[in-house]
Parts: C-alpha cells; structure tokens; sequence
C-alpha cells in the first residue's frame, strides 16, 4: 500500500514536472499530419532533459488549427501561409475578427496547390471546370479557403458546377475512383500519399494552374508564389505540372510557454539532417528557408532561438 501511494506520489510530479504540447495537423493522408509526427518525433527525443512531451492531434486542418489555438484548445497548429496572412489582417474567413495573438514558430515546406481530376473529365485548365463536380474542401479547411480565393478572383461561381462537394482531403481519392466527383483541389506538399493513393485506383491528370489569369490573382495576393509540381511523382503524371503554392507554417499563440517554442525549434533545428529524412517533401528546404513566408510575427520563444543562432538579428 506504500509502495503504491509512493508510486503515485512518483508519477503526479512527473507530470505536474512535464509540459505536454499537441501538434494540430490535417487528415492523415495529408503531409500535414505526418509533419506534425516528424516535429513530435525530434521533440520527444529530448523529453528526457527538456521535460516537454509532444503529441499530434488530426484535425480539419489550416482554419480549423488557427482558430483552436485561438481558443485555446490546440498549442500549435499547422496552417497554409496564405490563411494564417488572412487570420492576421482579419480577412476572408477571418473578416473582421484578426486573430491578434497568432505566432508564426517557423515555415516548413512549400504547398502547392493541386488540381487533381480524372482523365476522362477532360478538364485541362481551370476554365474548365465550369459544368463538372467538383470538390472545393471541407468548410473551414485551408483547401476551402483558397479555393473559394482562387474562384472569386476568376469569377467563377459555385452555380457554375454540376455538383459541389465539400469533402474532406482523405475522402476525396476514393470518391473520385467511384466517379462521384471529376476532380478537387488540394493544397498540399508533394509528394503525398492522398493524390498517390488517387493515381493508383484512377487515371488522373493533374491539371496546370497557368496563364494570365492565375498570373493576375498571383499579383493580387502575394503572399502566393508560382511553382511547379515535378513529374513522375505520380502514376501517370510524367510531366512538371505548373500551379502556384504557399508555405506550410507552424503557428501558435503569443501565450504559449517561450520554454516550449524554443525548445522546439531548437530541437529541429539542431536535429535537422535528420528531421529531413521524415519525409520526401523536406527534401529542399533549408535551414534559412524556416523563415520565409511566416505571414504572421515570430513568437519570442522562436525568435529568441533564431537570435542566439544569428539567423535574425
């Protein structure tokens, strides 16, 4: 009975001793939530000295996560850059409500996004996909948000598609393999297992995002930058497919323990080779590409770090 009341006594001050974080991410065929497992990965490998646990929460990912850590409910998300610009500003899904406490940790991989559809649709540019089913995204995902970004500048109108599907990233391979949509849109880091597992069960075609209209919406929001997706990353793709992209960016509020963020970044950034072997879309970024693109001011934690290492003075 001692032993066991010692026991306890043991464990609840390694608890009240630790700070447990949770990661937001996005579905699990995403690269958002492998990310997240990466981050929590290099986290947990000094959870030991550092006392700071980390987990990974799926979620709906982008608007979803921006909003949570808002509320308090998440401690760090995983947000498109272009959405976390419009939380900061309050615009878009964030119209008059700026989420002032948002903090960028630090930019991880360029997302590009993705319009995945099957061959036999036909549809070979954006002017295109007038008169077909079209998936935009679950409500409040990033892939919505940008989607409905991209059509309003086009001027084109929900009214305009056969059918509309509101889907979440993960289900929409197996709805577009059982010809219930034509294609979706999808920002995401490539490669990805989502349009991978969409390659093998259905003739795709990623169709180009290119010319003087996404030139012109590219002008008229910055924060989004021309790039291409690299051929034969899918069956069946063997062509680099022009699109335009974000950053993917893990974000927190100004509340979060300054001991937490920095112990984070330090623990990627000491770690890095390594962390860059998680996943294949790692594969190009570098130390001083973590800051580009935040869309959001650094938190004191990151910033701290960054300092002491002369990336930012």
């Amino acid at each position: 009975m001692i032993k066991t009341i010692f026991l306890l006594f043991l464990l609840n001050t390694f608890l009240l001793s630790s700070e447990f974080i949770t990661i937001g991410t996005g579905s699990v065929t995403g690269t958002y939530y492998p990310t997240g497992g990466a981050i929590c990965k290099i986290v947990n490998k000094y959870k030991k000295e550092t006392k700071i646990r980390c987990s990974v929460e799926a979620t709906d990912a982008s608007v979803y996560n921006i909003k949570a850590i808002d509320e308090g409910d998440l401690d760090f998300g995983i947000a498109q850059s272009d959405t976390v610009y419009q939380a900061v500003h309050g615009i878009k899904k964030f119209k008059n409500h700026p989420i002032k406490k948002l903090r960028a940790v630090m930019s991880i991989y360029t997302e590009l996004f993705s319009l995945v559809t099957r061959n036999d649709a036909n549809i070979r540019s954006i002017e295109d996909i007038k008169g077909k089913r079209i998936n935009i995204g679950n409500a409040g995902s990033g892939n919505e948000a940008t989607t409905m970004t991209l059509l309003n500048e086009l001027g084109i109108k929900l009214s305009d598609f056969s059918y509309v599907g509101r889907l979440k990233a993960g289900e929409a391979p197996d709805a577009l393999k059982n010809n219930l949509i034509d294609g979706y849109f999808y920002m995401v880091g490539h490669p990805t297992a989502n349009i991978k597992d969409a390659s093998i069960n259905t003739d795709i075609y990623l169709t180009p995002l290119k010319g003087k209209v996404i030139n012109n919406f590219i002008k008229r929001n910055p924060y989004y930058i021309k790039d291409i997706i690299p051929g034969h990353l899918y069956k069946g793709v063997d062509k680099p497919v022009p699109t335009f992209g974000a950053k993917a960016v893990l974000i927190t509020s100004s509340d979060a323990s300054s001991k937490a963020v920095y112990t984070l970044v330090k623990a990627i950034l000491e770690d890095f080779e390594e962390f860059k072997k998680l996943h294949p879309v790692y594969k190009y970024i570098t130390k001083k590409s973590l800051l580009e693109g935040l869309s959001a001011p650094l938190h004191e934690g990151a910033a701290k770090y960054f300092k002491e290492n002369n990336f930012i003075k």
